[in-house]
């Protein structure tokens, strides 16, 4: 079975003055063309993603997306198929996403429900998140919860766009 994907796009972007998924999510989105997934959900929230061309994505609203990521990332798995073993799990403001740290997370996605990708020894994404974690998911998002890290220091970072300069 191909691993689905959930990818977070509900935020309300206010460190970057506006819907910066609009912006990014293209881009995470050609970076996961090129890796060998099941299907794509997007999660939407603070704003829709309408207009844009998302061939192949199921988008999913999530009315509670201000409660945190967690909340988000509940509606996102709440869509995937009820046989889906888990998921990966990206954001939309991470453009620069290397598709080998997929490859390479997947790689380890039996070995704990929580894998995540490391990079200088700091917690990161892609991430890996068993079928058997996805009711332990807080509000406040995965980080709480324990990960085995993969270390993908050799390997380009997603970035985390929060304001215009950090996209400049």
């Amino acid at each position: 079975m191909t691993v689905p994907v959930v990818v977070l796009a509900a935020g309300a972007a206010s460190r970057f003055g506006s819907p910066k998924q609009l912006l990014l999510l293209p881009h995470v989105l050609e970076r996961l063309r090129n890796c060998p997934l099941g299907p794509v959900v997007a999660v939407e929230g603070a704003y829709p993603l309408e207009g844009l061309r998302l061939e192949g994505v199921t988008v999913v609203r999530c009315p509670d997306w201000e409660r945190g990521p967690g909340a988000s990332l509940r509606c996102g798995l709440a869509a995937l198929a009820a046989d889906a073993p888990g998921a990966l799990v990206v954001l939309a403001d991470g453009p620069n996403l290397d598709p080998r740290s997929v490859d390479r997370i997947l790689a380890h996605r039996r070995d704990a429900d929580v894998v995540a990708a490391s990079y200088g020894g700091v917690r990161g994404h892609p991430a890996y998140l068993a079928r058997s974690a996805w009711t332990n998911v807080p509000d406040g998002g995965m980080r709480v919860l324990h990960a085995t890290l993969i270390p993908c220091d050799d390997l380009d970072e997603p970035g985390d766009v929060d304001t215009r300069d950090a996209w400049r």
